[in-house]
Parts: structure tokens; sequence; C-alpha cells
């Protein structure tokens, strides 16, 4: 089984859209709560809640990784992340039974893309997102790194990635508007 979230109800069959790879795919997981995160884009979503008007690609804001066994590790890199980027926040997780994967390498623990369309044989509405999100981890299926838990080294490579972050999104005025929404004191 492959997994597939989006904020849009009633697809039946999934497009490829140019990706952050600058190429048409669908990702796949083959985890369902790996695609848990991609129910909701922090940038995209604190921009519009405060009346940043941006009409290009949004950049995505991925605050994850994972643990040596695989399962996904959130990271808030702020505090009350996962709320501010999750609660409230519905959307679907599509199944789809087969896919054909594209040659496209991917970094990802149990990713896979498609370059071509992909009929959905089924769907699942998330009511809140935040909620699913806590439920994975209760579960164990995910493990949630709170801002009031991490490292000082950690915050110092955060600080300094941010800064660099910023220097680098000429192209992307959203991403800075977010940056500086929500990393006041790295500047």
């Amino acid at each position: 089984m492959y997994y597939h979230a989006s904020a849009i109800g009633n697809i039946s069959e999934l497009q490829p859209r140019i990706s952050n790879h600058g190429i048409p795919l669908i990702y796949f997981s083959k985890k369902r709560e790996n695609v848990l995160v991609y129910l909701s884009n922090a940038v995209e979503k604190y921009c519009k809640e405060t009346g940043f008007a941006y009409t290009g690609t949004w950049k995505k804001w991925g605050p994850y990784g994972f643990d040596s066994d695989g399962i996904i590790r959130l990271e808030e890199y702020y505090p009350d992340a996962l709320k501010t980027t999750y609660k409230g926040v519905a959307g679907y997780i599509y199944t789809a039974e087969n896919i054909e994967e594209s040659d496209f390498p991917i970094q990802i623990p149990d990713a896979v893309t498609s370059n071509i369309p992909v009929q959905v044989t089924g769907v699942e509405f998330i009511p809140d997102a935040y909620e699913a999100i806590l439920e994975a981890e209760r579960k164990k299926l995910i493990r949630i790194m709170r801002y009031k838990d991490m490292p000082e080294k950690m915050r110092e490579w955060n600080r300094k990635t941010i800064r660099d972050e910023y220097r680098e999104a000429e192209d992307h005025p959203e991403y800075r508007h977010f940056l500086k929404g929500f990393f006041q004191g790295v500047w």
C-alpha cells in the first residue's frame, strides 16, 4: 500500500506536479504515519494567516528526519511548532495499491515517487492533523522532539541554518516572511 497526503478532497487520480526537485512527481510513502507531516505546510499556513500575499510556488518546511530504526522524527524548531502548523488542519490521506515508480532517486526512507498519474484506491479524511500526529506518537509510530527538549548544540545548529536559509531564499519572499516571523531571535 502507498500513501499520499493532500489538503484537496475528492481526488480519484493523483497527477504529477512540479516538486521541490524541479520535476513533475507524485510522492508516496509505504507508511501512513509518514505522510501526516504533509497535511500542512508551515510556510504557506503562516503567510496566509498573516495576510502575506504570494502567488508563486510555496517553499516547503519539512522539520523531520528519521531515527536509525526508520521511524520518522518530527522536530520543533520553535516553540509550539507542531500545534501552530497542524492544529485544526484537515486533509486527506489517499492510498494506491500499485504505482509505477519513477527512476528519480529519493533519499527518504520508505518513500517512492511516480512520474505518471496514479489511480486512488482509498481515501481517509483527517479532521485534525495535529491530533492524528499525537495519536501516531502514542502508538510509537512517530517520535517528536519538542522545542523545550532540544539540546543546546542542536539549537545552535538551528540558528546558523536559519540564517543560511534566509540568505539563500532571495527568490522566495514567502519563506523569508515565515523565517522572520518564527525566528526573530536568530537575527
